[in-house]
């Protein structure tokens, strides 16, 4: 290089010369300065005197390769100066050809310190991924973090707890001594949390008093415990701020990988719920969050939507059980029994999904909607010339709302064609006990706008003469869990003869459940039961096929009374 040219480089920047070994053969002022290397100890030796060890082999063997195919190679290297401090310089080599042959003979490399600008960026993304307060990975950052992690542990098949801690105690801290005071309570917990967690576990701060610990290689439950009570240990430890004692403790929610597969965004929502949970059970404590239950908890939640879509768009219908007097052979009335004509399942029975739904509002709307269809239908019947009443169960979550009576009473004005009586609302031993004088004030209500009332599942709860003083229904039905055996389980019998005699002594009509075969009928009949319903009579049937069902209708000769059958 022409002299004046090399004095020009040195002047504005770090230069250098190897040869084609990568021996320096050549450095100026500003090369040494930056390095700490005199120019003898430089003068000789390979740039790799100058290695951080921050940039992997595969860095070098391509800019070599770049370089001894004749190119410039450009970019940012990490050196390593005489006393251990790291640099970055901004490097372009530059490779000189030998102009008779065109073949490599040097290289040259002007470079440009960028340290400050490197210092500065690293801290502008430092700003980015943490909390200024404490110092700690912000919520920005833990998703890189969490996700790091998890992605390590799937790889490795080792678990991982994530741990949601809030403080309890804080706000009376903030209101008590004042923000300044909070805050330097957080930057100490996050320092104590900080001292006993190992290198490969994470810290990091959400927002306000709430804390995330990524816990790594838990081999064991009790290892993931005994770490717990370290951190709730540690924060419940009394501080000193600004020379007043300040006691706060900690409520912890955990959720542990693999057992809880999923996305990091929803493990820290689960740790999140069981935190909360850890509250409501008195605080400075630790709860785990509970997979199976979630799953059950999504579950019904899908199956209570999927149902209420169902309502609206009409997939829910009615269908029609008979109740026969097996004596006579006369349909005395029908059971409206909800189903659900799915789109691609076909017909799901109630138990699939009645039992979930019963629990949350919906079944109010549900059973709103049974009465009105309920209602139309006997309208059908009745413009037919058939007076069959129809008898429709009643939720407990429905009966028990303050304006049940009210709201009968609207579907009754909406419906003047239809006498009320045709209308038997059923409702099961167990909820009619549950609160006896709302229970009791709520049927005579009803049954003062005409209404019949029948008590289901009789003999499976608390019945007793008082009950059935109290509850003055029309009808009793015996359960069918009791018909069904009572041909083989003499318990059964007895029980079904003295629920029977109960209810004919209080003058109640009564209707036995889950008639499955002939005998079973003629003992019931025996026994002082007359009308009964089950499948040995008819399933349950769409409305459309009730009347060709009833003209078709002949009981079996053994039911009948031996001078009518011969």
């Amino acid at each position: 290089m022409d002299e004046k040219y090399r004095r020009a480089v040195d002047a504005a920047a770090i230069f250098s010369e190897t040869d084609l070994n990568g021996r320096i053969t050549y450095v100026n002022d500003q090369f040494c300065s930056i390095s700490g290397y005199s120019r003898e100890e430089l003068l000789g030796s390979n740039h790799r005197i100058l290695g951080s060890g921050l940039h992997p082999p595969e860095f070098f063997s391509s800019m070599w390769r770049t370089i001894a195919l004749g190119q410039v190679w450009k970019g940012e290297i990490c050196n390593r100066a005489k006393d251990g401090t790291l640099y970055w310089v901004d490097s372009t080599v530059v490779p000189l050809l030998d102009e008779a042959t065109g073949r490599v003979q040097r290289y040259v490399a002007i470079r440009f310190d960028i340290s400050e600008k490197r210092r500065l960026l690293h801290s502008l993304q430092w700003r980015v991924g943490h909390d200024v307060l404490t110092g700690l990975p912000n919520r920005s950052f833990l998703s890189d973090l969490l996700n790091q992690a998890l992605d390590y542990s799937r790889k490795e098949n080792i678990a991982l707890a994530v741990c949601m801690l809030d403080l309890d105690g804080f706000k009376a801290v903030n209101d008590g001594y004042g923000h300044a005071s909070g805050d330097l309570l957080l930057v100490e917990v996050a320092a104590r949390l900080r001292s006993i967690i190992r290198g490969e576990d994470v810290v990091a701060r959400l927002a306000g008093d709430e804390f995330v610990l990524i816990l790594r290689h838990v081999r064991d439950i009790r290892e993931l415990r005994a770490a717990l009570h370290r951190v709730l240990g540690v924060i419940s430890t009394p501080y000193l701020i600004q020379d007043k004692e300040i006691n706060v403790c900690a409520s912890i929610g955990v959720t542990l990988f693999p057992a809880d597969n999923d996305d990091a965004d929803t493990l820290l929502r689960h740790a999140d719920q069981a935190m909360y949970v850890a509250k409501q059970s008195g605080r400075n404590r630790f709860h785990l969050f509970d997979v199976s239950r979630d799953r059950e908890v999504k579950a019904t939640h899908q199956t209570v939507e999927r149902v209420r879509q169902a309502l609206a768009a009409g997939e829910l219908c009615l269908h029609f059980q008979p109740k026969v007097n097996m004596r006579s052979g006369e349909v005395v009335g029908f059971e409206a029994l909800l189903r659900w004509q799915h789109p691609q399942r076909g017909m799901v029975a109630p138990r699939e999904f009645l039992p979930v739904v019963e629990e949350t509002d919906l079944i109010v709307d549900i059973g709103e909607w049974v009465m009105e269809q309920v209602m139309a239908q006997l309208r059908q019947w009745q413009l037919a010339g058939q007076r069959w009443p129809i008898s429709v169960n009643i939720a407990a979550r429905h009966f028990q709302r303050a304006d049940f009576v009210d709201r009968l009473k609207a579907v009754l004005e909406r419906h003047p064609q239809i006498a009320p009586q045709l209308l038997d609302l059923e409702i099961v031993e167990a909820v009619a006990v549950e609160n006896i004088q709302h229970v009791s004030a709520c049927l005579e209500a009803c049954q003062a706008l005409g209404v019949q009332f029948s008590l289901g599942d009789f003999g499976t709860g608390h019945s007793s003469l008082s009950y059935l003083k109290r509850l003055r229904t029309q009808t009793i039905k015996i359960d069918r869990m009791f018909v069904s055996d009572m041909l083989h389980d003499k318990g059964d019998l007895a029980l079904t003869q003295a629920l029977i005699g109960l209810a004919r002594a209080f003058d109640r009509q009564v209707v036995a459940e889950g008639l499955e075969t002939l005998e079973h009928g003629e003992l019931l009949m025996s026994l002082g039961c007359d009308v009964a319903q089950g499948y040995f009579i008819a399933p349950p049937m769409p409305a459309s096929e009730v009347p060709g069902w009833v003209a078709t209708f002949l009981p079996p000769l053994e039911w009948c009374p031996q001078d009518e059958a011969s």
